[in-house]
């Protein structure tokens, strides 16, 4: 089950990562960018990602991933937390920090993680 707190340990442990609010909701940024929001009314997270790979996860899993006619438009994901695989969080998480933060942290962070 991910869990707002679990989405928290997953995105602050990424470099210049912070968490803000939008929307009256809790949501975490990184270079003033949102990687990521909790829906209070669905009590479930957000993902940033392709309208086609959104597309795809909802046909293929419309037991975990959804839209709704307020996201329809954006290229958002919404996930069943019981449901959704925390290594698709993880992997979706760093793949949106990864195309949002600034180059020279990303390169710092992988040098420092290649170095441990």
């Amino acid at each position: 089950m991910i869990t707002l707190e679990t989405l928290r340990q997953i995105i602050l442990a990424l470099p210049e990562t912070e968490e803000t609010t939008s929307w009256d909701a809790p949501s975490f940024k990184v270079n003033k960018k949102a990687i990521i929001f909790w829906n209070p009314t669905h009590d479930c997270p957000v993902f940033k990602v392709p309208f086609e790979e959104r597309d795809h996860l909802i046909e293929m899993d419309p037991d975990t991933f959804f839209t709704t006619g307020h996201h329809r438009p954006y290229p958002m994901v919404l996930a069943r937390p019981d449901r959704v695989d925390i290594d698709w969080v993880r992997a979706t998480i760093e793949r949106t920090w990864r195309n949002q933060a600034k180059k020279a942290t990303v390169k710092a962070w992988d040098a420092a993680r290649a170095g441990a």
